[in-house]
C-alpha cells in the first residue's frame, strides 16, 4: 500500500503551530513574563493558523508555502530568544568613530 506523499502546507501549518507553542511553554517554563503584546500575539497567530492554514494574507509578505510572515517568524524567534535568557542580538559593528583629519 501507497502513502500518499506529506502535504507541504500542512507541514508548515504544523510546523508553524508546534513553534508556537513551543515558545510559549518556554516561557512559562522559564518564568519569564511576556508582555501583554507578545501574549495575544502568540494567541492569535496560532488562531490565524488554525483556521486559514497560514497567518498573513499579502502573499508578498512570506514565502509561498509558509504558514508565517518574514516579520511574524523574527518575533517569533525573538520570544523564544526571551524566553531562553538570551539578549537581543545587537548591532554587530562599532561605534563611529571621526576620521583623523588628513592634510
Amino acid at each position: 500500500m501507497k502513502r500518499k506523499p506529506p502535504n507541504p502546507k500542512e507541514l508548515a501549518k504544523r510546523a508553524a503551530l508546534s513553534a508556537l507553542k513551543k515558545a510559549r511553554r518556554a516561557a512559562e517554563r522559564a518564568g519569564v513574563k511576556l508582555s501583554e503584546w507578545e501574549g495575544e500575539f502568540l494567541g492569535s497567530v496560532e488562531q490565524r493558523v488554525k483556521t486559514y492554514g497560514r497567518a498573513f494574507g499579502d502573499p508578498e509578505k512570506g514565502a509561498p508555502g509558509a504558514s508565517l510572515s518574514a516579520l511574524q517568524t523574527v518575533k517569533l524567534k525573538e520570544i523564544s530568544a526571551k524566553a531562553k535568557g538570551e539578549k537581543k542580538p545587537g548591532l554587530k559593528r562599532g561605534p563611529f568613530r571621526r576620521r583623523p583629519k588628513s592634510d
